[in-house]
């Protein structure tokens, strides 16, 4: 019995140490560039007006070291909405916040959840969520996913074991979360393409915003 409380005591004190370890050893700071020079046209989508800000509140909740949130519209005349949001650091209470929790509080209804898979141009394909949206007369199709240091994951899990990991053996826990919103008007075959594709154009771009 003895030997059992001594193991454990060992166990405990290995597992608080290398906690406390962890929590002040620092990150790697990744030079990146600024989402403000995220490029304006992406393939066939070109931006229209201006980058979306956010109040001072939202900001606080979000907790974002950067973001940039912006509507796109397609040469075939399809609306799309953007949101990438940074965090240079998950180890201090900032992280993620998914679509899943804040859309529905906005007064969206999150409709036929799957999980797609958006192929890139170099032919290399990842796994991103997608669900229908709706919220009045609005109905959209909405993919979003977690993408940083080299990794992309439609879960939020997934991509947490990733950081815990990260965090370990590459002292980083920097990624975002990337959110891609198309009109469905009364086509929602393409709308479903066209968000596939637009994904596709914005996981392409990222790197330097998002560091591998």
């Amino acid at each position: 019995m003895n030997r059992r409380f001594l193991h454990l005591l060992i166990v405990l004190l290995l597992g608080a140490g290398l906690i406390n370890w962890l929590q002040f050893r620092g990150e790697i700071a990744v030079p990146r560039e600024g989402l403000t020079a995220f490029p304006e046209t992406l393939g066939k989508w070109k931006q229209r007006g201006e980058a979306f800000t956010f109040s001072d509140e939202t900001d606080r909740v979000l907790g974002a070291t950067d973001y940039t949130m912006r509507e796109y519209v397609s040469t075939d005349g399809k609306v799309a909405n953007i949101y990438v949001g940074y965090y240079g650091s998950q180890r201090v209470g900032a992280t993620y916040h998914s679509p899943q929790n804040c859309l529905p509080g906005a007064g969206w209804v999150m409709l036929d959840p799957q999980e797609t898979e958006i192929r890139r141009a170099d032919g290399s394909t990842f796994a991103a969520n997608r669900f229908f949206v709706e919220n009045g007369a609005y109905r959209e199709v909405m993919v979003y996913w977690y993408q940083g240091r080299g990794r992309t994951a439609a879960s939020e899990y997934t991509d947490k074991i990733h950081s815990i990991i990260d965090s370990i053996f590459r002292k980083r826990t920097d990624g975002a979360m990337v959110r891609v919103m198309v009109n469905v008007d009364n086509d929602e075959a393409g709308a479903i393409t066209a968000a596939d594709e637009l994904s596709a154009e914005v996981a392409d771009r990222l790197e330097a915003f998002v560091p591998n």
